[in-house]
């Protein structure tokens, strides 16, 4: 069996069972270990599953019932979202805010020796699902529109401390992210003081963009991950800037 219909019997069953473990991969298409590894990776990679401990999920029983239209630039989406599991480390204390790069990371997240702090409901609820065992939800009124919890106060946010924080925003410039809801972005910006490290999850569509707000300046952001396919000479500007820039 080639790899071209390999791939396309292990989408055709995943479509319909939603989820399969390694062994019912290998099984189902009497192939080796190894060959089973490396085609979940490769189909991993090109965003059209997501890998998870043993096994793989449909993406859109990951994050088709989270948002009400398909995820743009899925594959590099999921490619920063694993990039940045890296900077997780075990017994951490992890914020994440909301979007769909943050959903794909907490997807990554889930099941890990780490405590997840989030307003971001779906996410919230994924981790339920998937008996994620330390996770705290910060509290306050739900925004249907963003489907977080937003406190006015920001009494609620002023109690969380954390080792790392992840957000993403809708553009990003040598002066920094930017960001287009305001009372969210004013929400988030409370907890970027309370983390260690702040890192920046954005598309390589984004960067180049000064839309919205400034959510935080370059140098409020300790790390950038976005894709390869980034604009070289932007990439430049930032790291001339001493910015940290993952490429992946």
């Amino acid at each position: 069996m080639n790899e071209t219909y390999r791939h396309k019997q292990l989408l055709s069953l995943l479509e319909e069972k939603k989820m399969l473990s390694t062994n019912e991969i290998i099984d189902l298409l009497e192939i080796s270990p190894a060959t089973a590894r490396r085609d979940i990776n490769k189909l991993h990679e090109q965003g059209k599953l997501h890998k998870v401990r043993n096994g793989v999920e449909a993406i859109e029983s990951n994050t088709g019932r989270y948002f009400s239209s398909p995820i743009n630039n899925v594959s590099e989406k999921q490619r920063i979202a694993e990039a940045a599991s890296k900077f997780c480390y075990d017994s951490a204390s992890v914020i994440l805010t909301a979007g769909s790069t943050i959903q794909l990371l907490g997807n990554q997240l889930c099941g890990k020796h780490l405590q997840i702090i989030t307003n971001f409901l779906p996410l919230a609820n994924y981790l339920i699902e998937h008996n994620h065992e330390n996770l705290v939800i910060m509290g306050g009124q739900y925004n249907c529109n963003e489907r977080v919890t937003l406190s006015l106060n920001n009494q609620h946010e002023n109690n969380y401390f954390a080792d790392v924080m992840f957000t993403s925003g809708k553009g990003f410039t040598p002066e920094g992210l930017y960001k287009t809801d305001m009372i969210l972005a004013n929400s988030e910006q409370s907890l970027v003081r309370k983390a260690h490290k702040f890192i920046a999850l954005v598309d390589s569509t984004k960067l180049g963009k000064q839309v919205g707000m400034l959510f935080s300046k370059l140098n409020e952001i300790d790390v950038l991950i976005t894709g390869r396919e980034a604009d070289p000479t932007l990439i430049q500007a930032l790291r001339e800037k001493g910015l940290e820039v993952v490429l992946v």
